[in-house]
């Protein structure tokens, strides 16, 4: 029982410095940057964002378009 006790304790204390699984930075001299979080991937992230909206607008102009045709 004291063994299960002592597991408990060093589990909880691990959690404690471990919050990197939710995309938080672990504080101090524990874990790094996300990934999602470093510039060059806010940066992608903003360039895929963006190639969706371009890509939505085109469809729906192609779409207005062909509604427009004479049949």
């Amino acid at each position: 029982m004291p063994l299960m006790g002592l597991v408990a304790v060093a589990l909880i204390t691990f959690s404690l410095v471990w919050p990197q699984g939710q995309g938080d930075r672990s504080w101090g001299p524990f874990g790094h940057t996300p990934v999602q979080q470093t510039p060059e991937m806010k940066a992608k992230l903003q360039k895929e964002k963006d190639a969706a909206r371009r890509r939505e607008e085109a469809a729906k102009k192609a779409v207005e378009a062909a509604g427009k045709m004479p049949q």
